[in-house]
């Protein structure tokens, strides 16, 4: 599965790409439940919903926002 869907992250903390502040949190693209993160998401990151157990590899484009791949 190659497609990529964007997320609409918390719009004031943006780093990666697009810079800003890091981004600490995720809505999931699965079950739309928000995780906050220990570390930040950067392009390339792997991440876990908390909630359902799904696991999304991360693209941070140049505007700093997420698109989630699932893994």
């Amino acid at each position: 599965m190659d497609n990529f869907d964007m997320d609409d992250e918390d719009k004031g903390s943006k780093k990666g790409k697009g810079g800003g502040k890091a981004i600490k949190e995720f809505d999931c693209p699965g079950c739309e439940a928000n995780n906050p993160t220990d570390d930040p998401i950067v392009d390339g990151s792997e991440v876990r919903c908390n909630y359902c157990g799904n696991e999304y590899q991360v693209k941070v484009n140049e505007n700093g926002r997420l698109k989630f791949k699932e893994v």
